[in-house]
């Protein structure tokens, strides 16, 4: 049903939060696969991957790249962005399969950006202060993750290679064609 695409930099640390998040949606067949895309050369996410049972890739160049390279690798209809060291909370299985249901069904193609929450354990400083306004005043950024039909993805063109190319196709999909998921995200 879904394939997640996890953009890493080398780090296990953050990746294996991710990927934890992950294994209650697979036991429930939501999750199809998973691709790691890794941007550094250090072996250390190919280790992981290997251990996971996850699909690994190596990209070079911006993020965006890198979740592009995932997404032309990924096989099933519907696809999950998300940056190491996202950890969705529990309800997410639930609202997922019910978005992915309601999408389908309907004939407006919408995209789901999960909600933003900042991890309990984290003292804020200013730049969670300015991510937080930025977030108020634009809408969603790239770091919430994406949820969209493959279908839609390549419609809008998907990402392109430079650096700004999560924040353009957020931006791409407006308000009108982008949903507020309840289920919270959080970056650790």
């Amino acid at each position: 049903m879904l394939s997640v695409i996890i953009s890493t930099e080398g780090v296990e640390q953050p990746a294996v939060a991710t990927l934890a998040a992950l294994v209650p949606g697979a036991a429930a067949g939501v999750v199809r696969e998973v691709l790691l895309v890794d941007r550094s050369d250090n072996g250390v996410i190919e280790r992981v991957a290997d251990v996971a049972g996850c699909h690994f890739l190596r990209s070079q160049g911006s993020r965006a790249a890198a979740l592009s390279a995932g997404a032309r690798q990924a096989r099933s209809p519907w696809l999950m962005f998300l940056h190491a060291g996202a950890v969705l909370d529990a309800g997410w299985i639930d609202e997922t399969s019910q978005f992915i249901q309601r999408v389908s069904a309907s004939d407006r193609p919408r995209a789901g950006v999960f909600r933003y929450a900042r991890s309990p354990y984290a003292e804020p400083d200013l730049k969670d202060r300015i991510k937080s306004l930025a977030r108020a005043i634009t809408g969603p950024l790239s770091d919430q993750g994406l949820l969209i039909a493959r279908a839609h993805y390549d419609r809008l063109g998907g990402y392109a290679t430079d650096g700004r190319a999560e924040a353009r196709l957020l931006r791409q999909l407006g308000r009108s064609s982008r949903t507020l998921l309840r289920s919270r995200i959080i970056m650790v």
